[in-house]
């Protein structure tokens, strides 16, 4: 039966898209007052700004000193194409594909880098590739937090500390949310638009010595794009790690992510941000462990990821429909709680089984998750009720 009667309690804020994500709690535009506009970006002060952008970032992220941390074009998606495309091909690489995106980066390295020693180690939506299987003599490209499954690696165990290869780790939706083991990594990318809550512009490339020293001594067999290029007459392209962007920034856009970077330090840094974000997904655990209609798709919960919790739907009205069915009624239920006001795009990634994915961030207040839970409650309840009516007749 249908839950008649909606709930009193409404979210604060119904933002819970995974990307762009909710904008900082307290945000108005007057904190981008003071944007360099109509600026160059290539201007002291500007430029001052960037390379703020960078030195902050390091700081809340405890990056090692020897790294280098840029500003790419492309968002994380520009960040991880520099990186496959400067850096592999000298060495065997082997590939996680358990979701959407880390499966783009299999099909870019296979499909269009066209190289032969690639080995994609793959794992259905809500698991991970057998860990054991990578090779520490190749390369590994792999997404800390799979964005569109909900599944994250519980730790940087599974990586050699005496690897010959690279790490490659695209962390856009788990960088300033959970902790990633530098020592075990090479390459770090992410993006503006996801756990700060920034406005989408560049990407982050984060790389270790082992990085710079694999572009200083190796160079691929292909032809390289001038926006994916990281060395110039055989040295690294310092400018692009102190500010001086490939192409032009918005610098509106700049002064969004310093926003967001000030705002985690005013909350206990790296520490703050990912205890905000753990108790979101402490609030959606205590929720789905008594729910008759719904769970994490990732069952494993060391794997359960703190920002892109992906629920999946498992009501015996839901399973009986047909693939299609499924995906409808999943729709239909994304689409009532953005009617209500209470939940903007959760519905499932495209690529994703059929059900809910809520963005847990720091930027999500844990009262907003709590507010939100009995809506989805409600919205199961007439969604089923409309089905269970259309068997019946």
């Amino acid at each position: 039966m249908a839950i008649a009667t909606p709930p009193d309690m409404r979210p604060a804020n119904p933002h819970f898209s995974s990307g762009p994500c909710a904008k900082r709690p307290g945000f108005s535009l007057a904190a981008l007052e003071d944007a360099a506009l109509g600026r160059s970006h290539r201007a002291k002060q500007p430029k001052a700004k960037l390379t703020e952008v960078i030195t902050r970032s390091q700081a809340i992220l405890g990056m090692p000193a020897d790294w280098r941390l840029g500003i790419v074009p492309g968002s994380d998606t520009g960040a991880v194409e520099m990186a496959l495309w400067s850096l592999l091909g000298a060495r065997p690489v082997d590939i996680l594909a358990f979701e959407s995106f880390s499966e783009t980066w299999a099909n870019d390295i296979v499909k269009q880098l066209k190289l032969p020693d690639a080995r994609v180690l793959t794992a259905p939506y809500g698991s991970l590739p057998e860990l054991a299987a990578i090779d520490p003599a190749h390369d590994l490209v792999f997404a800390w937090n799979g964005t569109t499954s909900g599944v994250r690696v519980p730790n940087a165990d599974f990586i050699a500390a005496e690897r010959q290869g690279l790490a490659i780790c695209d962390a856009t939706s788990a960088v300033f949310a959970m902790a990633l083991d530098w020592s075990k990594l090479d390459v770090v990318t992410w993006s503006w638009q996801k756990v700060l809550g920034g406005e989408g512009a560049h990407g982050m490339l984060a790389l270790s010595p082992r990085a710079v020293e694999r572009l200083l001594s190796y160079k691929p067999a292909w032809p390289m794009p001038k926006v994916f290029r990281l060395t110039s007459g055989g040295n690294l392209s310092e400018g692009i790690f102190k500010g001086e962007t490939i192409n032009t920034p918005s610098m509106l856009c700049v002064e969004d992510a310093l926003d967001g970077l000030r705002w985690a330090e005013s909350v206990g840094s790296l520490p703050g941000l990912i205890a905000r974000s753990e108790a979101n997904l402490a609030a959606v655990a205590v929720w789905a462990e008594a729910s008759p209609w719904a769970g994490f798709l990732a069952e494993d919960p060391a794997t359960r990821s703190c920002t892109s919790i992906c629920l999946k739907i498992t009501a015996p009205w839901f399973t009986a429909l047909d693939p299609a069915g499924r995906a409808d009624a999943a729709k239909k239920l994304a689409t009532l709680l953005e009617k209500q006001g209470v939940a903007y795009d959760i519905a499932s990634y495209r690529d994703a089984p059929p059900g809910l994915r809520i963005w847990g961030g720091a930027t999500v207040e844990t009262a907003d998750i709590i507010a939100l839970l009995p809506w989805l409650d409600w919205a199961e309840a007439q969604v089923a009720a409309e089905y269970t009516q259309q068997a019946a007749e």
